[in-house]
């Protein structure tokens, strides 16, 4: 019998705090290429497609600024698939949200969570 102690990683919408039920939630198209991402994890839209990706610290896409949280776990390595985000009007977790690993410090950190706020969605 195996005893050992075992991480089962981020839970789907495990990152919500408080939420508006529908008003809160939309579905979108995340990008394909994207890869596995998990619940929690920081999106943003890409303007020329409409569709989403992770929101990285910079660039010049539209992703760079995060507007949505996803709500489940998604494999978009090969395709897009359409997903579940938290789009306004909830509080979320921040010691479960996911960012970019080009989010790497604090003050990179703080403007995501200052863009999420701008879009109703308030880190606690």
């Amino acid at each position: 019998m195996d005893l050992s102690i075992k991480s089962i990683g981020p839970r789907n919408l495990g990152f919500v705090l408080s939420d508006e039920r529908s008003l809160s939630y939309d579905t979108v198209t995340v990008v394909a290429g994207s890869g596995k991402l998990q619940p929690g994890t920081l999106l943003g839209q890409i303007t020329a497609s409409k569709k989403w990706g992770p929101s990285p610290a910079t660039g010049a896409t539209g992703a760079e600024t995060a507007k949505a949280v996803l709500a489940y776990a998604v494999d978009a390595t090969s395709a897009d698939v359409d997903v579940v985000v938290l789009a306004r009007l909830g509080e979320v977790k921040k010691p479960y949200l996911v960012v970019d690993a080009t989010v790497n410090d604090a003050t990179k950190l703080a403007a995501k969570y200052a863009q999420l706020v701008a879009a109703n969605i308030i880190p606690r």
